[in-house]
């Protein structure tokens, strides 16, 4: 708890405190993360308990958020593989979301132009901003990804990839990412 508490506040409390005593030196813990899946949990447990929420929607918004369901539905209405990877078997994708779940509206988290079918290391790639797409097709990659780690997960960067061209509601949600989700180096 200490060190999440430290991670909230800070790495400047560690040089204070190390100044006063003689302490092993810290290494900041991802608080970024569990925070984000904490407050995705809060929101979970909101819909959970909203009274004006139907329970089959309800049902549906939480299995939206582990991107299943019938989110993931619609989003095969409109996808078909991983843009990526090409893979097909829906076993083997999820269905990713362009504007976060944390960040949408309800309507918004079951809407499948919100989506991209992705396998698992590409899906984690785009939630976590290493990766974006341009609207008409061309891979973005963050300047502060690794091309080591993304050759590795099935992502060429040494030549320009483009995935395809996307629809009109998948790229207002593309856009949404680019601007709020993809890690750039000014950020």
């Amino acid at each position: 708890m200490a060190q999440v508490l430290v991670g909230l506040i800070g790495s400047e409390v560690v040089n204070i405190a190390r100044s006063q005593i003689n302490l092993a030196p810290f290494t900041r813990p991802a608080v970024e993360t569990a925070d984000l899946e904490l407050w995705e949990r809060h929101i979970e447990e909101t819909i959970q308990d909203a009274p004006d929420i139907a329970e089959t929607d309800r049902e549906s918004l939480i299995i939206a958020r582990r991107g299943q369901g019938l989110f993931k539905q619609r989003v095969m209405r409109i996808e078909s593989s991983c843009r990526i990877t090409k893979v097909e078997n829906p076993a083997h994708l999820r269905a990713s979301h362009c504007k976060p779940w944390r960040d949408s509206s309800n309507q918004e988290r079951l809407d499948g132009e919100n989506g991209l079918l992705l396998t698992p290391s590409i899906d984690h790639l785009f939630d976590r901003g290493f990766i974006s797409f341009e609207d008409a097709g061309r891979l973005i990659i963050s300047p502060i990804a690794q091309a080591p780690s993304l050759q590795k997960m099935g992502v060429a960067t040494d030549k320009p990839v483009n995935v395809g061209i996307f629809s009109e509601g998948q790229r207002k949600f593309l856009d949404y990412h680019r601007n709020s989700e993809l890690l750039m180096a000014s950020r």
